[in-house]
């Protein structure tokens, strides 16, 4: 199942190599996302899988890049539009 599950992940055929340069909490944070993922199920994410994860969530917000000059920016857009969703969600589920 561990192979099928990473496939899914992936919804490209051709993956492609992206060097990215991050700090050592960055880096352990991917470690520890990794970790907890195998001793819950078993199954343990690479670094990869999750960047790759990420990646998707973020397109599912419909972000884009316009007007951006900092990587802040996009964070703080990042989480503006999270908190835009969850807030929209839970208004939703009120009226249930």
């Amino acid at each position: 199942m561990g192979h099928q599950h990473r496939a899914s992940l992936n919804s490209h055929c051709h993956a492609h190599r992206v060097i990215a340069s991050l700090n050592r909490a960055q880096v352990d944070y991917l470690d520890k996302l990794g970790k907890d993922a195998q001793f819950s199920s078993g199954v343990k994410l690479s670094r990869a899988e999750i960047l790759a994860a990420m990646v998707n969530a973020l397109k599912r917000l419909d972000l884009n890049g316009e007007g951006l000059t900092t990587a802040q920016q996009f964070e703080q857009r990042i989480v503006d539009a999270m908190l835009h969703k969850f807030r929209s969600a839970k208004f939703l589920n009120r009226d249930e």
